[in-house]
């Protein structure tokens, strides 16, 4: 019998979608499973992304490729309607469309660093950057944060103890995927100037830019002094116009060298997903009161979570000041095994709730064992059911610690 290689049996399963399966069967006989464990917005995406599609199979009569890079309309329009609005300033060459952002930043983190190299992440941190790490053969040495003072950035000197001769880049989400931490400007400049010290690259993952809930705005990496040669800038449009299936986001850079390399990589895939980059052209033409209503939205679920978490006994979630996720802290045992349980063993009137448990979001071994990730992306009345349902949950769990 043929065996499959060393490297594919030590690749990690996602901890946001390995629990699907069970999911699954939940919903097969019968249970009504709400899900909060994975950032899939139910809201509706722009009518004028959707009808960009219909255009385009009502003009074309096949499917052919397009250049590596992407549609030159797609990314000059990215440029002129949506990047200049923002304050980046950036021309043709130095944006490339790519599918999605998980392409994005893993061909950045390949751009960077070598097999041996080491990349600085800030834990928690997005899961999925494990396993590109695991799959090129580089190191993430984390610098901790703590849920409970809201995953505040430590100052410089934590970063410091860190770097070695192989450190290549730091690589950060802003706003952060799973904690919703909001870098401050003054938190990006530290860490810009902490980059240009020691010649790092900084790999900044935006896909969550519009979901910002202060009054202080987004402060993009690409906007810090001095950095223009070693910023990589990851973007998306699936949580901007609600188009997760699209598959399209882009890698943005001023270096050459850098633009260069991605587009080599590019050309290995050949293209980005044709009906996905007309859905994102039609998108850049979304009015503003579309994502004004987006973040009223957000802010309403985001509020009801953190409320209802907080009321449940022994459950502990900051207020995430961006993107869609808040971090809870829960009295169990193993909120691996509780999310597993909730999906197994536990019924509700009929129903149960799905969560991400956060352990494999951080580097530091047993960190996050206790916590589980909340994407609030149902409405306010399904979320309030859902969270209704994990108290329950709680309450039943064989595992529960009592303080």
């Amino acid at each position: 019998m043929a065996h499959i290689s060393k490297k594919a049996e030590s690749m990690p399963a996602s901890a946001i979608r390995k629990l699907v399966p069970f999911a699954d069967e939940a919903k097969a006989n019968g249970i009504k499973v709400y899900h909060l464990n994975v950032g899939a917005p139910d809201i509706k995406s722009p009518e004028c992304a959707l009808q960009a599609v219909v255009d385009a199979c009502k003009k074309n009569d096949h499917i052919s490729y397009t250049n590596s890079l992407g549609f030159a309309e797609l990314r000059q329009g990215m440029i002129d309607k949506y990047y200049k609005k923002i304050g980046i300033d950036i021309e043709l060459p130095e944006i490339m469309i790519d599918v999605a952002g998980s392409e994005a930043f893993s061909v950045a983190m390949q751009i960077v660093a070598d097999e041996g190299d080491e990349i600085i992440v800030i834990e928690p941190y997005y899961t999925n950057y494990n396993t590109f790490a695991r799959l090129y053969g580089i190191t993430l040495k984390a610098v901790h944060t703590d849920i409970r003072d809201g995953f505040k950035v430590p100052g410089m000197e934590e970063f410091e103890k860190l770097v070695t001769p192989r450190t290549k880049a730091i690589l950060i989400s802003n706003p952060s995927n799973p904690t919703g931490k909001l870098f401050s400007k003054e938190e990006m400049l530290q860490i810009g100037e902490f980059c240009l010290k020691h010649d790092l690259f900084l790999i900044s993952d935006e896909v969550y830019r519009e979901f910002c809930y202060t009054d202080e705005a987004h402060f993009s990496a690409m906007n810090i002094p001095g950095m223009e040669q070693n910023v990589i800038l990851v973007d998306s449009v699936s949580k901007r116009y609600n188009l997760c299936g699209a598959r399209v986001g882009c890698t943005v850079s001023h270096n050459k060298d850098v633009m260069a390399a991605a587009l080599k990589f590019g050309q290995s895939r050949l293209c980005p997903p044709v009906f996905g980059q007309y859905a994102a052209i039609g998108a850049l033409d979304t009015p503003q009161e579309y994502f004004d209503a987006v973040k009223a939205e957000y802010i309403a679920r985001r509020d009801c979570a953190i409320e209802m978490l907080n009321a449940m006994p022994g459950v502990f979630a900051p207020k995430p000041m961006g993107a869609f996720y808040t971090i809870a802290e829960l009295p169990v045992d193993s909120a691996e095994n509780f999310c597993k349980w909730m999906l197994t063993d536990f019924r509700y009137e009929g129903q149960t709730t799905m969560t991400t448990p956060v352990a494999s979001f951080y580097k530091t071994a047993g960190e996050g064992t206790r916590q589980v990730r909340i994407a609030y992306v149902l409405e306010v009345p399904e979320l309030r059911k859902a969270l209704n349902v994990l108290a329950e949950g709680l309450k039943a769990y064989p595992g529960r610690i009592e303080k």
